[in-house]
């Protein structure tokens, strides 16, 4: 295993989970809410946490850069780069509904090689680094066998995103193929598709923050992520998550 991927793997679980412990002090009070030019949300939990985590990485490796959803691009020079989504999940987090995570991703010339998620309330980490596998917690997770969209499970982030997008018929043509169905939007679908708990995750109107982090976890749990064309991107608002087996058959329908 290189070296240097590994000593930054590390550093990003100890990272994730200082700064998901320090976002969950406010989330068990009261806090204020602001909201960014697009209209989404932020507090000061958000920006602590990403604070936190880009002091901790530019103490052990300051040639690293970042991109982060509260603070921004930040350009380094040794190739690494992390994205940091501090808290995927805020409009639960301001509604005190325990599924939220901090989410770390890791880039090498542009490859996501690795990728962290912390959920606090639930003291879960799932993660992962290329050629080492996907876990949860300590357990080696992978996606599930199910090959037929007839018997699979399928997630999603809400219907308001898909009708905004004008796939609101693909997305019932998928829908009514699938046996389960289940808006688990965020982070938590993509890992229920790693650890074979799901079969198929369907998400737009991501940011790379959103998803750098699970895309290398689902891919070590055996599955695959790419964007709605089947291109492996965190760099599309459209992305599809599945075990594998189904995955050509969805992309089929999404292009059509």
């Amino acid at each position: 295993m290189n070296a240097d991927w590994r000593t930054r793997y590390d550093l990003a679980i100890d990272a994730a989970h200082k700064a998901g412990d320090l976002a969950r002090t406010y989330y068990e009070t009261t806090f204020e809410v602001e909201h960014k030019a697009d209209s989404s949300p932020v507090t000061i939990a958000d920006k602590s946490a990403e604070k936190l985590i880009r002091e901790a990485v530019s103490a052990a490796f300051p040639a690293d850069g970042f991109l982060g959803e509260e603070f921004g691009n930040q350009p380094g020079t040794s190739g690494f780069r992390w994205v940091i989504d501090p808290i995927d999940g805020t409009k639960s987090f301001i509604r005190h509904v325990p599924i939220w995570a901090t989410l770390i991703g890791l880039e090498y010339r542009g490859e996501q090689i690795g990728g962290v998620v912390y959920i606090p309330v639930f003291g879960m980490t799932y993660r992962a680094l290329r050629g080492d596998g996907a876990y949860h917690n300590e357990r080696r997770i992978r996606v599930s066998d199910v090959s037929t969209l007839a018997e699979s499970s399928l997630c999603y982030s809400s219907m308001g995103w898909f009708s905004r997008a004008g796939r609101e018929k693909v997305f019932h043509d998928l829908y009514g193929k699938t046996k389960r169905q289940r808006g688990h939007g965020d982070f938590y679908g993509f890992v229920l598709v790693a650890e074979g708990a799901a079969d198929i995750m369907l998400e737009h109107g991501v940011n790379p923050w959103d998803v750098a982090a699970t895309k290398p976890i689902v891919e070590e749990a055996g599955g695959m992520f790419t964007d709605w064309t089947g291109v492996p991107t965190i760099h599309t608002p459209d992305v599809l998550a599945t075990n594998g087996k189904l995955h050509a058959t969805v992309v089929e329908m999404l292009r059509g």
